[in-house]
């Protein structure tokens, strides 16, 4: 295995992300966290559990997005926090510096069996057969109908199965007006989604190695591009899409300011609290033969190399991943909302038997259509899930392909030499980090 030392894994070691200082973070029954926050009931709940069983434990969360560059400065600094919550894509390129521990031992003190997780999610965490992460939640890709949309332009299905009509029906349905974007008619949500589309014409952005010049990757690119052209442009487009109540009631939906879009699931709870009543369908997206296809995302928790109380953190790992803990969790979630007069949309996570005693106990939909007929879908995709593998630049190549796409879309380089470029940019960063 080929791994950076630590002490060179930045030119500049700054003070640790925990943001306490050693004094602080040295006391024997003091936790730091950081790339978690506490923004709802799923993560405040899960949090109580185990300070229940631990009110010594002075946890301390640096809430935020994780800053990767300060992370990895505070692990090369000997100075990190004791836990690290990241996105599982980029957990691969971590353990390839030695910048996270190997939990196999962490777990099997906690008796914590990665068999009961969906497969796609453990493979993320496990990089050349070590296990470095424990996965938390757990998201896939959908496409959202908006019905009433689709029923005044006459279509009565759409999919990702025929890329021409597609290509026709995104046409039909989008509205522009002067150069302005009035309404979108497909979204095929780049550069995100590129592995997704790829996927969908019959190759792998990366498996051992990236592909991302691979010709199908390139005519993925090369379709969605012309997709978003042929609706305005995608500065007018992304504009456009800035504008969105998302989040809000009267959403891009409600205001039929999108016809279709491809979609992580969450979205689905989104729609459910915020406009119950909205006419729209959630089917799963396919590849061009026709078959459902989704790509799995979500979290994982880590500790980092030198953290002061491994085996502390250990326990907080395996509490917050538990199946007792997350019902917990989606009780006190679905309670919270309920006293808002907002339906629980279920919580989906890399634990089977969490998500199986959620649905069977908490799941609460209130006979909103869209919710019931919303989950059936991405419960069914779920173990279909492919997921990117770890890799030692991933952090590296995903800069590299969504740069790459996003000059396509914005007409500065063509799909061929955009991802030619950013084949190139991959396999340096992969030569820096030792990767083979």
């Amino acid at each position: 295995m080929s791994r950076w030392p630590v002490a060179l894994l930045v030119p500049l070691l700054v003070a640790g992300c925990g943001g306490l200082g050693p004094s602080a973070a040295d006391r024997p029954g003091t936790l730091t966290t950081t790339g978690f926050g506490l923004p709802d009931e799923h993560a405040t709940a899960r949090v109580a559990v185990f300070k229940g069983r631990h009110p010594e434990v002075d946890l301390r969360i640096n809430e935020g997005a994780l800053d990767e560059q300060q992370f990895l400065s505070a692990v090369a600094a000997g100075d990190p926090p004791d836990l690290v919550y990241a996105d599982r894509r980029k957990l691969g390129g971590y353990a390839a510096r030695g910048a996270v521990q190997d939990l196999g031992p962490c777990l099997r003190r906690q008796n914590v069996d990665l068999g009961g997780f969906r497969e796609a999610a453990v493979r993320q965490v496990t990089y050349e057969g070590t296990v470095y992460g424990v996965p938390d939640f757990f998201t896939v890709r959908v496409l959202v109908l908006n019905n009433p949309v689709l029923r005044e332009a006459g279509i009565t299905s759409l999919s990702t199965t025929d890329w021409d009509a597609l290509a026709v029906n995104a046409g039909k349905l989008a509205q522009t007006d002067g150069g302005k974007v009035r309404r979108i008619g497909f979204d095929p949500r780049m550069p995100e989604f590129v592995a997704l589309w790829a996927k969908a014409n019959g190759v792998d952005l990366v498996d051992a190695q990236p592909h991302l010049d691979d010709p199908r990757v390139v005519d993925a690119v090369r379709y969605t591009a012309d997709l978003v052209a042929a609706q305005g442009g995608w500065a007018s487009f992304k504009a456009f899409r800035d504008t969105f109540d998302s989040f809000g009631a009267n959403n891009e939906l409600v205001t039929g300011q999108v016809a279709a879009m491809a979609i992580d699931s969450w979205y689905v709870n989104t729609i459910a609290a915020n406009s119950p009543d909205a006419d729209v369908t959630i089917v799963p997206f396919t590849d061009r033969e026709g078959a459902p296809l989704t790509e799995a995302g979500g979290q994982a928790w880590a500790i980092p190399q030198g953290a002061r109380h491994p085996d502390l953190a250990c326990e907080f790992i395996a509490t917050m991943t538990a199946a007792d803990t997350w019902v917990t969790a989606a009780k006190a979630r679905r309670d919270a909302l309920a006293k808002k007069g907002k339906p629980y949309s279920g919580t989906f996570t890399a634990n089977r038997e969490a998500d199986e005693r959620i649905f069977a106990e908490v799941y609460d939909p209130r006979g909103i259509r869209v919710l019931e007929q919303g989950v059936r879908v991405v419960q069914s995709v779920q173990d279909k899930a492919f997921a990117l593998p770890p890799n030692p630049a991933a952090s590296d190549l995903v800069r590299s392909w969504e740069s790459a796409v996003t000059r396509v879309l914005l007409g500065r380089q063509r799909a061929e030499e955009s991802m030619a470029q950013a084949q190139r940019e991959a396999n340096r960063a992969i030569t820096r980090v030792g990767g083979r």
